[in-house]
Formats: structure tokens, C-alpha cells, sequence
């Protein structure tokens, strides 16, 4: 007879039983094993990229350049997860915002259009953000918060329409009479801000935010009872030779408008980048920047230094305008803040507020903008996720200081490690 035939039923069950609970056992030990080497490959993969991601973006020299291109490759990313989830090909949809802004060629393109006239149409839009963001960067060099560019161009560009643009002047002086005026009439709003923060201590922000509206309620009363075309409810236009495009330049089988200010822009950029860090009017503003306190014991007049650097500002912000309002758009609108002036405080930060970071970080929003249209005819998504995608970026840009502060604790985490291996060793 066997051991089994000799068991009783209750000892078989309870012999049965133990087998279950061994082979559970033996399962769950099994499936233990498997998750600890899954944790530890993780763990390994993560230190690997983690390490990769410090010698590529820890170096502190460079972050101010890496820090904003690991945000904008998190994000790009992030945006192709969400079109994927739409159903869609990211990369349809990042050649199409490419195509539509002029970057790459379209494959037809209708009569007396090329690639030429997307990029012509995308360096007119990217002019004014471009300004726009300058006099934001020129502002938070002086630790100030100009949120009134929007209300700077309103000033700047219904100055250079009634003075400039309804006058007789030929080209040759309207169009860089139209600039002259555009930058005082932008500079006096801002130093207006300026004097209300060094004469009653308002705050920026408050002035600024007060001062747009009233900016733009004058300026619609006035059009409206001087300068309103009925047919199209906006300001009448300027005259051609007061409008910021050159006559039609003939390249090939087309012909195009060049922006004027567009170059003048590009300038600019560097001219401010020169004087806030080879003069000692640039480093005055920085140092007013940093610590009026400090800048005060050092003998820089703080009040001044308040108003020129909100002066420099709103002539940035005057730029933007008479860029907008005369080559940007037909003619201004009553009523309506542009939503540019607050698209350029965003640009601003995306370029880390820098004068030449402010040149890359309006190319890429114009060029989201501009090829917004197209990129929704190719690619099956509406044009409104150009919109969305914007807004990762800048979102992901605005965590460049969290990913500066990670990169740096797994570094000094590294560090200890590599230390206390080192003591062990010992």
C-alpha cells in the first residue's frame, strides 16, 4: 500500500493543501525575484540617463542655454504623446507647423507664392513679439515687472498713425519718422510708470495695469471720433509710405513687401545686449536689479535709474507697437488691448530674459503661430492645438528652475555616492 492510501481523507486534504501553499510560495518568490531585477534594471537605466542628463545640462557655465533646451525637448515630447492621443502623427504635425511658417518647402503653393513670402509673412509677425519681449527683458534687468507693454503699443501706435501716417511725407522719411515716434511715444508711457514707482512708490504692476486701460479707452474715444472707418470699425489705415514694408521686391515669379523692422529688431537685440553688460548704465539697472539697497550704498541714484530703465523699456514696447499696427495688422482696433503685449512677457521668459535668448524664443512662438493654419489643413487636427502646444512649452519653460534645482541635488547625490564608495574603499 502507499504512503496516500494509508492517509486519511482529512490528512489527504490537508497534505494537498500544503502543496498549494508551497507552489504559491514558490510563485510569489519567483515573481519577487523578477520585480527586483525589473527595480534594479529601472534603477540602473534611470542612474544612466539621469548621469547623461547632468554632463549634458549640469554644467552651471551653460545652463542658462541647456536648462530652456531640455524644457522645450520635455515638452516636444509631452506634445507628441498628445497627438497621439488625438489620433494623429506628431510628426505630421511638426512638419506642417514648419511648412506653413516657411521653414520647409510646401508641396505647391498658389500663384505668386513660395516659401519666400511664408518666411517674409513669419518675420513680420515675429518682429513686433520680438520688440515686445525686449522692453520686457530691459524691465526685469532693473528687477521691474513691465506688464504695460500691451498699453505701450497702443500709445505708440496711434501716435505714429495720426502724426506719421495721415501726413504726405514720403517713404524715404515717414517710415523711420514712424520708428522715432514710435519709441518716444512708448518711452514717455513707460517712464511715466517709472516716475509713479520712484515719486509715490506704486507698484509696476498696479500702474502698469491701470495705465493700459486707460491707454486704450483715450485711444478708442479718439478714434472713434476722429479717425473710425465705418465700414471696418478700426482706425483709418495709414498711408502706404507710412506703413513698415518696403514697396513689392520682385524675386523670381514673385513679388513681396519686406518688413522694415525686422532687421531693425535683430539690431536691437544686440545693441541692448552690449549696453546691459559692457556699460555702466547697464550695470547700474542690473545692479538696481539685484539689490537697490547694495546699489544705493554704491552710490547709484535709485529713482533715476528706475525711470530710464522703464523709459528704455516702453521705447522697446513703442517698437512693438508701430511694428504691429503699421505692418503687423491692417489698423487698429478700438477697444482691444493687443494680445501680443502679453504674448512678449511670455516670449521673455522662454528666452530666459536675455536680448539674444528674446530672438530665439520669439522665433519659435511666431513660428507656432504662422504655422498654425496649415499644420491643421495637413495634418487632421484643428489649428487650435498649435495653441496648446505653445502653452506646454511655455509651461515646461516655466519649470526650467525646477529642473536647474533637480539636476543639481542628483549631482551633489552622485557626488556623496561616489565619496562614500571612495571611504569604503579606503
Amino acid at each position: 500500500m502507499t504512503k496516500q492510501s494509508k492517509m486519511s481523507p482529512e490528512e489527504q486534504r490537508l497534505e494537498k493543501l500544503q502543496e498549494q501553499s508551497e507552489q504559491k510560495r514558490r510563485r510569489r518568490d519567483k515573481d519577487r525575484n523578477v520585480l527586483q531585477e525589473l527595480n534594479r534594471a529601472l534603477d540602473a537605466a534611470t542612474r544612466t540617463l539621469t548621469k547623461g542628463l547632468i554632463r549634458g545640462f549640469g554644467n552651471e557655465r551653460w545652463q542658462s542655454l541647456t536648462i530652456p533646451l531640455l524644457a522645450i525637448a520635455l515638452s516636444l515630447v509631452a506634445i507628441s504623446i498628445l497627438v497621439l492621443m488625438l489620433g494623429s502623427n506628431p510628426l505630421n504635425v511638426f512638419t506642417g507647423i514648419l511648412a506653413g511658417a516657411g521653414w520647409i518647402p510646401k508641396p505647391s503653393y498658389g500663384g505668386g507664392q513660395s516659401q519666400l513670402t511664408d518666411l517674409i509673412s513669419l518675420s513680420i509677425s515675429l518682429t513686433p513679439l520680438l520688440f515686445g519681449a525686449l522692453g520686457f527683458v530691459v524691465a526685469m534687468r532693473a528687477g521691474l515687472f513691465n506688464i504695460g507693454i500691451a498699453g505701450q503699443m497702443v500709445v505708440a501706435g496711434f501716435a505714429a498713425t495720426v502724426l506719421v501716417g495721415y501726413s504726405d511725407l514720403p517713404a524715404l522719411i515717414a517710415r523711420p519718422l514712424v520708428l522715432v515716434v514710435g519709441a518716444i511715444a512708448g518711452a514717455l508711457a513707460g517712464a511715466l510708470i517709472g516716475f509713479l514707482k520712484h515719486r509715490f512708490n506704486i507698484h509696476e504692476v498696479v500702474s502698469s495695469i491701470m495705465l493700459n486701460n486707460i491707454f486704450i479707452h483715450v485711444a478708442s474715444y479718439l478714434i472713434k471720433a476722429n479717425h473710425l472707418n465705418h465700414a471696418s470699425r478700426n482706425m483709418n489705415a495709414a498711408s502706404a509710405e507710412a506703413r513698415l514694408l518696403t514697396e513689392p521686391v520682385q524675386f523670381g515669379e514673385v513679388a513681396a513687401r519686406l518688413p522694415v523692422g525686422f532687421l531693425v529688431a535683430i539690431a536691437m537685440s544686440f545693441i541692448l545686449w552690449l549696453f546691459l553688460t559692457k556699460t555702466k548704465q547697464g550695470f547700474e539697472m542690473s545692479a538696481v536689479g539685484k539689490s537697490p539697497k547694495a546699489a544705493q550704498y554704491a552710490g547709484i541714484k535709485i529713482g533715476p535709474t528706475i525711470v530710464f530703465a522703464m523709459a528704455l523699456s516702453g521705447a522697446m514696447g513703442g517698437l512693438a507697437g508701430v511694428t504691429h499696427y503699421l505692418a503687423n495688422v491692417p489698423a487698429m482696433t478700438p477697444d482691444v488691448l493687443p494680445a501680443l503685449g502679453f504674448d512678449s512677457i511670455a516670449v521673455a521668459f522662454l528666452g530666459v530674459v536675455h536680448p539674444l535668448g528674446a530672438i530665439l524664443a520669439a522665433t519659435l512662438i511666431a513660428t507656432l503661430s504662422s504655422g498654425a493654419v496649415y499644420m491643421g489643413s495637413v495634418a487632421g487636427v484643428r489649428h487650435e492645438v498649435a495653441s496648446v502646444i505653445t502653452g506646454l512649452i511655455l509651461l515646461f519653460t516655466a519649470c526650467g528652475g525646477f529642473l536647474r534645482a533637480w539636476l543639481d541635488n542628483k549631482k551633489r547625490s552622485f557626488a556623496d555616492d561616489e565619496n562614500l564608495k571612495g571611504g569604503d574603499a579606503s
